[in-house]
């Protein structure tokens, strides 16, 4: 039958004459998260409207692109939870890398043509020590083939058309980089270009481009060397080891799909709970600002500016920002009408900790 990737890829041709509205009308109001684990081949995109489609959901959006030549952990968003995919996108990840030494690309991995190639005469304790000095803040040019925008169009249209246009560093920070194993690559003679390869295991901030990290090592280490392979292992905290396949998951019933979708809330985890009662929620839900007081030697946690997320009776209502003692809501959940009909007002301090 072939695997997902090539379903996808057939089933994209047979539908191309269909009409989008028609295919709205039938989907379901789905609400949860989704851990998938992406294969090698497939576009985010691609494995988005996989799991769209399996779930027969209206409404999905994923928290942080991986190329094609990348798999591991894409976070999936359904109906109320694409409110807080961007919790996923701003979250630190972990990626476990292989770089390739001796060689490099114009796209910085293996989906670029090669453009040098050089002896790679290094030992494995100067990689080490050279990949140590990788951690901390570092400033990253981010490379030609990416999303990122110059003038209102994406940097990899300039590149595709043989461009380059200068594009100001970015502020990253490395929190960690191990060196799992140093090795020669099989078939390749010793000291040729690409004769040696490291696998790394990267843990960094938002925006960080693996990529261009081997790019920088290589540049370091006078050699090159580019991104050979790819796999994210750690959204925030969500994990791969947690994610199931696009191939399992087109085999599971609909109700095993259902069963396997995490609530909206899933991707607000790193954020500290506050539970209000039944009269604040509803001043929360019509967008009020609400003064709360430090309790129980947690004032560290409502310092300015500090996000949180909010509920009532275990339900979620939304995140907000504390500034100086003051909730302010930022996102309410869709619902909000519907769960302020249900509340009945009450007296009370109005803030549960």
């Amino acid at each position: 039958m072939g695997t997902f990737s090539d379903r996808t890829a057939a089933r994209q041709r047979a539908v191309q004459g269909l009409q989008m509205s028609n295919q709205r009308a039938q989907r379901d109001c789905i609400d949860g998260v989704l851990l998938i684990d992406k294969p090698v081949g497939l576009s985010s995109n691609d494995a988005l409207m996989g799991a769209r489609r399996l779930l027969n959901a209206r409404k999905a959006g994923h928290g942080g692109t991986l190329d094609p030549m990348a798999s591991g952990l894409l976070p999936v968003a359904f109906g109320e939870a694409t409110k807080f995919v961007g919790d996923a996108l701003g979250a630190d990840k972990a990626y476990l890398a292989t770089l390739t030494l001796g060689v490099v690309t114009d796209s910085a991995d293996a989906e670029g043509a090669v453009i040098r190639r050089a002896s790679p005469e290094v030992d494995e304790p100067a990689f080490r020590a050279l990949a140590l000095s990788f951690v901390g803040e570092i400033d990253q040019v981010p490379p030609m083939h990416s999303a990122l925008k110059r003038d209102g169009r994406p940097l990899y249209e300039y590149a595709r058309a043989g461009l380059s246009v200068e594009r100001a560093p970015r502020r990253v920070t490395v929190h960690s980089l191990d060196v799992l194993a140093f090795e020669a690559v099989p078939d390749v003679q010793a000291g040729e270009p690409g004769s040696l390869r490291a696998l790394v295991r990267v843990a960094c901030s938002k925006g960080t481009y693996i990529r261009t990290l081997a790019q920088d090592i290589g540049e370091r280490l006078g050699c090159g060397a580019y991104l050979s392979a790819l796999r994210r292992e750690r959204v925030g905290a969500l994990r791969v080891e947690n994610a199931v396949s696009l191939d399992r998951l087109e085999a599971m019933s609909a109700d095993e799909r259902m069963s396997s979708l995490a609530p909206v809330d899933f991707l607000l985890a790193n954020l500290q709970k506050t539970e209000l009662d039944d009269a604040y929620a509803r001043r929360f839900l019509h967008g009020q600002r609400l003064r709360i007081s430090p309790a129980g030697g947690r004032a560290d946690a409502r310092a300015r500016d500090a996000r949180v997320r909010v509920y009532c009776r275990g339900e979620l209502l939304g995140v907000a920002t504390v500034e100086d003692g003051v909730l302010v809501p930022s996102r309410l959940v869709g619902n909000a009408s519907q769960i302020d009909s249900n509340i009945q007002s009450s007296s009370g301090t109005g803030y549960r900790q």
